[in-house]
């Protein structure tokens, strides 16, 4: 006969550590439990003797995770929201979507698609809350928790589902002003001439190619420039909108600036590779109802948007 690895009172104190982790506080996690503080240290004290790990530094004024106890954190985090998940499902509870959705966009897709499709998706499931990791930052489904994340480059990871939204035009622009006063350039050599502003990778810190068509192939095309940004390629379109040089952005996220004038396509003989966006999220036999409803918004508002992938 199997004997149970847990009983009421060890789920018990892991509801009650995962508690204080997220409030950072015994006393914050006891009044939102309608409990004591000193029964919740209690418990936490329980639970760390029974796995013989520390898992706060605890202070006069407040108390911290140890390394133990993030990791520990994270995963039964997870695990007890796949418990409420699978409770909802069996009583047939969950008719709508709920709870905390956990998503990570790059700046640019961010701002120009996804952010603002969010008040209409919690208008149409107003029992979820959204948390948007706005990085270019690659994250760490497991240890971060995340539900969602949408990249520019093909995960590594084959735990990792990619699913392409779109494949983003890439196009040289530059302002008026500064191609009145350093020309325009009408070939891929002439870019050693002029300023080319670089966006660093986040990856390795170095400056990203720009990828061209030439002769009919897809070139990465290495450039250079006085200017620079890291984190956030938003900062590059900023510079090229004050004259500080050309550079090789997305369609969508100068799209308003060519319509204006604020900025000028060049080398339009060159133009036609696009950079392939994917949406990326973990193998689940089972994903929770707002990660699946997310989903299916997703696409819909971007196919409505006329992106085609």
């Amino acid at each position: 006969m199997s004997q149970r690895h847990f009983d009421d009172l060890q789920l018990g104190s892991i509801e009650l550590f995962c508690a204080a982790a997220q409030h950072g506080s015994f006393t914050r996690a006891a009044h939102t439990l309608g409990l004591t503080p000193a029964a919740v240290s209690r418990s936490v004290a329980r639970l760390e003797t029974r796995l013989n790990v520390r898992l706060f530094v605890r202070s006069t004024r407040r108390i911290r995770l140890t390394d133990a106890g993030q990791a520990y954190y994270e995963q039964c985090r997870q695990a007890l929201a796949q418990l409420v998940e699978a409770e909802r499902e069996v009583t047939g509870q969950q008719f709508e979507p709920v709870g905390t959705l956990r998503i990570s966009v790059p700046t640019t897709y961010g701002h120009f698609r996804v952010l603002p499709l969010l008040p209409g998706f919690r208008a149409r499931y107003p029992g979820v809350q959204v948390e948007a990791h706005v990085s270019n930052r690659a994250v760490d489904f497991a240890d971060e928790g995340f539900d969602l994340a949408i990249r520019i480059r093909p995960p590594s990871d084959s735990s990792l589902i990619a699913r392409l939204l779109e494949r983003a035009e890439l196009v040289v622009v530059a302002s008026p002003d500064y191609l009145r006063r350093a020309g325009i350039p009408r070939t891929v050599d002439e870019l050693a001439q002029h300023e080319c502003i670089q966006f660093l990778a986040p990856s390795d810190g170095r400056p990203m190619p720009w990828l061209l068509r030439v002769n009919g192939e897809d070139r990465e095309i290495t450039t250079h420039g006085a200017y620079c940004c890291s984190d956030d390629i938003l900062g590059c379109v900023t510079l090229a909108r004050a004259g500080a040089g050309l550079f090789c952005a997305m369609r969508y996220v100068v799209a308003e600036d060519l319509a204006s004038g604020r900025l000028v396509q060049v080398l339009d003989d060159y133009a036609g590779p696009a950079r392939a966006v994917s949406l990326i999220y973990p193998h689940r036999r089972h994903a929770p109802l707002r990660v699946r409803a997310f989903v299916d918004y997703l696409f819909e508002q971007l196919a409505e948007l006329g992106v085609d992938a």
